[in-house]
């Protein structure tokens, strides 16, 4: 077993825990649920820099990131850098995250919210949008064409942007469809977390236009940037990098100027 089979089978017991603790109904009441959502995707089209910065506690291929920042300040501080959006990770065991994390992050700033987490229920669809986020995250790889075609329009359905995740060419090809604004390519390997720029490469000629480009990870540098722009990429998830410093924000901002 894999991690990434190790995280989805832990998964399906925590979201079948949490169906039965907060119904459907209760999150539709949520203050939050029927508020005005922000397009990342037009954010990205509209970008020069098409940063997307990260808060990370953890993960499991690096263990402890940072342990000691706090959302609300990462949040302002991302805000302040003049990132496009920010992903918010909500997965507890394997990246120290939480739904209330993304809670904070809505209170404390105004940019698109990403929820960044493995979605595999569309009751997971439903609580992204009553804790205030913006885009869902879809993973190819652990989801059938079925699967996606339902989860991407319910999410449209509920005014959020939909960023689809792939890692290879097959994936892709099962991906392509109207109810999906972004297509991230992962530069890292799920399976064995090798992480490489040439994939979001070779998938970029595969990725019609009507679909704004993304890379994620692996992308520490300027120079990455400057490589994978000519390519169409038009966002850049980058969490890491900002995590790892004493102040994100200031760390996204000096690396946004740069950018500009």
């Amino acid at each position: 077993m894999n991690i990434l089979d190790k995280i989805i089978a832990d998964k399906r017991i925590e979201v079948n825990y949490r169906k039965q603790l907060i119904p459907i109904t209760q999150l539709e009441q949520s203050v939050l649920f029927n508020r005005q959502t922000i397009s990342l995707a037009k954010k990205l089209k509209n970008s020069t820099t098409g940063i997307i910065a990260e808060h990370k506690r953890r993960s499991p291929s690096k263990s402890v990131i940072n342990q000691s920042l706090n959302v609300f300040d990462v949040a302002r501080g991302y805000e302040k850098a003049g990132a496009c959006g920010m992903s918010v990770l909500t997965d507890a065991n394997y990246f120290g995250g939480s739904l209330d994390d993304l809670l904070t992050a809505r209170a404390s700033c105004n940019l698109p919210l990403l929820r960044k987490e493995f979605i595999i229920d569309a009751y997971q669809i439903i609580e992204a949008k009553a804790y205030g986020a913006d885009v869902i995250l879809l993973i190819a790889a652990i989801l059938s064409k079925a699967e996606i075609k339902l989860f991407s329009e319910l999410a449209k359905s509920l005014n959020l942007d939909v960023l689809l995740e792939v890692h290879n060419e097959e994936e892709l090809h099962k991906s392509i469809m109207p109810s999906i604004d972004m297509l991230g390519v992962n530069n890292r390997n799920l399976k064995t977390f090798d992480v490489s720029l040439e994939i979001s490469k070779a998938l970029s000629k595969l990725i019609p236009n009507d679909f704004i480009k993304v890379s994620e990870s692996g992308i520490s540098s300027i120079e990455a940037i400057k490589e994978l722009q000519p390519y169409g990429y038009k966002g850049f998830l980058i969490g890491e990098n900002f995590m790892k410093t004493e102040d994100a924000g200031k760390s996204a901002e000096a690396f946004i100027k740069k950018i500009r």
